[in-house]
């Protein structure tokens, strides 16, 4: 006789959680769109293979910019991005090659799709609008089906210089409100450009932890700081059907794993720090698809840079490992051991 398994009572209330939350922005949503506010579409750098190119961007209520025609991000501050309000369940038109595409945000308003569109490789541009607006400009980069290398790299402790304590970085980059207060990782910079002019038409990823809110005042940060152009991967905060907050370590290892289908001929150059979880990520990630990783480089935090990150992750004996694993405490010192893997 079959028997029935009553559900967790814990998923249950963050579902509750969760519906709370949707209910919070749609009211946030009404109440703007009586003072005569309208949603708009912030688009964010995404990628693509042949035939096919992933969209990303988010759908929010916030005062129009200076230029709405340009599609320029940076109008939009690190502050601004989180007391917008974000449209759930909107339709999106995204126009590229000619051809018009109509998706729809998710729960907070992301737009997080795979349109196909064949487009030549290399940085290209696409339209995107919303509720009838003037459309904006999205740039993703395309891999070549000739494309052999890529560059993976996180952002906190890895190229951008945290030195906050965890549960505290979080808040710093909700409110910062200006690129000007964050501080490059020594080195980090010319590494990742000395990496991509090597591999011509190599792709450039930044994924990372942090919430898409703050994706505008990363983008400047990168762009002011002379890091090379690339897709950002990002995750959303809040709770989701089973859980408070979404698992950052699952965000990262998903988009590594989606990468290794989406590009099987690439192998990919792996950069993190000792403060997370990137040694342990890597390493898994590494052991699932030999064959797609050249190489794994983990910048050692400083004693301060660590002791702030809630200690320093011990990196493990990969001498033995397909792909080589370098360490070093900024990116000259990275930089200097890839030369002599043969990397760069």
């Amino acid at each position: 006789m079959p028997t029935t398994t009553q559900a967790p009572a814990f998923p249950a209330k963050i579902l509750w959680l969760a519906t709370l939350e949707h209910r919070f922005h749609a009211w946030r949503e009404k109440r703007a769109r009586r003072r005569g506010l309208s949603a708009s579409i912030v688009p964010f750098p995404g990628y693509g293979g042949e035939g096919w190119v992933r969209v990303v961007g988010r759908v929010l209520i916030v005062r129009p910019p200076r230029d709405t025609k340009s599609g320029e991000i940076s109008s939009l501050r690190g502050w601004r991005s989180f007391v917008s309000i974000p449209v759930g369940y909107s339709e999106v038109k995204i126009t590229v090659a000619g051809r018009t595409h109509t998706v729809v945000s998710d729960r907070g308003g992301v737009v997080d799709t795979v349109i196909q569109a064949e487009l030549e490789s290399g940085w290209q541009t696409l339209e995107l609008s919303v509720e009838n607006s003037e459309p904006v400009e999205a740039r993703v980069f395309i891999v070549g089906s000739d494309v052999k290398f890529g560059v993976v790299s996180d952002v906190d402790d890895t190229v951008m210089v945290t030195a906050l304590p965890r549960p505290l970085i979080a808040a710093w980059n909700s409110f910062v409100v200006d690129e000007h207060a964050r501080l490059p990782v020594p080195g980090m910079a010319v590494l990742l450009e000395r990496l991509v002019r090597s591999h011509p038409g190599a792709p450039m990823i930044y994924l990372s932890t942090g919430a898409w809110n703050i994706a505008p005042t990363l983008t400047r940060f990168l762009s002011r700081h002379l890091f090379p152009p690339g897709g950002i991967l990002l995750t959303d905060w809040g709770p989701t059907h089973d859980r408070w907050f979404r698992s950052g370590r699952e965000h990262k290892l998903d988009n590594l794993r989606r990468l290794a289908t989406e590009f099987p001929q690439v192998q990919w150059l792996l950069i993190g720090d000792d403060g997370q979880h990137d040694e342990s990520i890597y390493t898994e990630f590494a052991k699932d698809h030999p064959g797609q990783v050249s190489a794994v480089a983990i910048r050692r935090l400083s004693t301060t840079e660590a002791v702030l990150a809630g200690g320093r992750q011990t990196v493990d004996d990969h001498s033995d490992a397909q792909a080589p694993w370098v360490t070093a405490s900024d990116g000259a010192g990275i930089l200097d051991k890839l030369e002599r893997a043969g990397l760069v």
